[in-house]
């Protein structure tokens, strides 16, 4: 279900107080489901009396379709790096202004550098979350269906034919993201998973084809809860999202133990970043909003609500241990040097990919 939040506190509150807010200040965001603490947002209300809209969507597809189309009427959107990359080359994005954004000095170099690979000079966004793409699985239902060796550790969990045969009776569902699964189907098959050659995604769509009969359903949230609640006993998801399903299932006390794992051929390393539309009716509200979330305070609880890594350096003192101690959520080095990122798809490559892409989901 769409989250819609208009959060109108801290007007009422400026009446009562006397204090001197524009009323009619306001920033709308757009950003994944799940991925913030909504207090956060009540907070910015209470502290500068910008009201914030606040959208939902589930995939980069839909948000990509919004911005090329123009006029979206959102001031901060949260795209993954690759299509942020092709955004700026259509010029989707203002150019951040970064005298307005004194936070930046709380970011964290690392995570700045990969990012360059996306956004130049990261010129145009800054770093809201980082994860990898991994493994969501339900303990007992996969040792029921596999065995104790169950290889829960390894792409062969989900890319071999004879295992996901058995799971299939308990339910996996796989994210409705290309640009995700084609790296990975590349990786398992010892090709490079930033492979723009045609006849090597045709190979990926072909791995892909042989196990879609097992796979109940594409989307790239409902895992959460499916997780959570027993539903399925796989998913291919966001590292987030599946210890998110994780800890509900814990808070449930409802017998479902769910793990989460970075599979030893190496996995998807992405980033979510914050930017701000070409078109945007409130530039400067955003960039007081982008300078807030870069607080290490305001960063820290965000990662602590939906336990996805931060690219904000000063954060991690403030951080839970249960976030910063969790490998799953900041792998260890040697786990960093396993994985990879991935590239924007030239024009033509990616109409090769969503055709390849639609016709494994029908499973024709």
């Amino acid at each position: 279900m769409s989250l819609k939040s208009i959060l109108t506190g801290a007007a009422a509150l400026s009446l009562l107080g006397g204090a001197a807010f524009a009323q009619d200040r306001e920033v709308r965001v757009y950003n994944w489901s799940d991925y913030i603490d909504e207090s956060i947002l009540e907070d910015f209300t209470k502290e500068t009396g910008i009201e914030v809209v606040y959208d939902v969507f589930d995939s980069n597809e839909v948000l990509e379709t919004k911005l090329l189309a123009g006029g979206t009427g959102y001031d901060i959107v949260v795209p993954t790096g690759t299509f942020l990359a092709r955004q700026i080359q259509a010029g989707v994005f203002a150019e951040l202004d970064k005298s307005k954004l004194p936070n930046l000095s709380n970011m964290w170099t690392d995570i700045e550098e990969r990012v360059e690979k996306y956004d130049p000079g990261n010129a145009y966004s800054i770093n809201y979350m980082w994860g990898t793409t991994g493994l969501g699985y339900n303990v007992e239902k996969v040792k029921a269906a596999l065995g104790e060796d169950a290889p829960v550790d390894s792409w062969d969990l989900f890319f071999k034919p004879e295992n996901m045969e058995k799971l299939a009776d308990c339910g996996v569902y796989v994210l409705d993201a290309p640009t995700e699964m084609f790296p990975a189907a590349l990786k398992y098959l010892g090709l490079d998973p930033d492979s723009k050659d045609p006849a090597e995604i045709e190979k990926a769509g072909e791995l892909l084809t042989s196990i879609r009969p097992y796979i109940q359903k594409f989307h790239s949230s409902e895992y959460i809860n499916a997780l959570a609640n027993g539903d399925i006993c796989l998913a291919v998801g966001w590292s987030g999202d599946v210890l998110q399903a994780r800890d509900r299932a814990a808070e449930a006390d409802n017998g479902v133990t769910v793990e989460y794992a970075i599979p030893k051929e190496g996995a998807l390393m992405w980033f979510d970043q914050m930017a701000i539309p070409a078109d945007a009716p409130h530039s400067d509200e955003a960039h007081e909003f982008l300078n807030y979330i870069m607080r290490p305070d305001v960063m820290a609880k965000a990662s602590n609500y939906v336990y996805y890594a931060n690219g904000n350096k000063a954060s991690q003192e403030l951080l839970n241990d249960d976030v910063i101690g969790d490998p799953a959520i900041y792998p260890s080095e040697e786990a960093v040097k396993n994985l990879y990122t991935v590239t924007p798809y030239p024009p033509k490559v990616n109409r090769i990919v969503t055709r390849t892409w639609t016709t494994v989901k029908s499973g024709q």
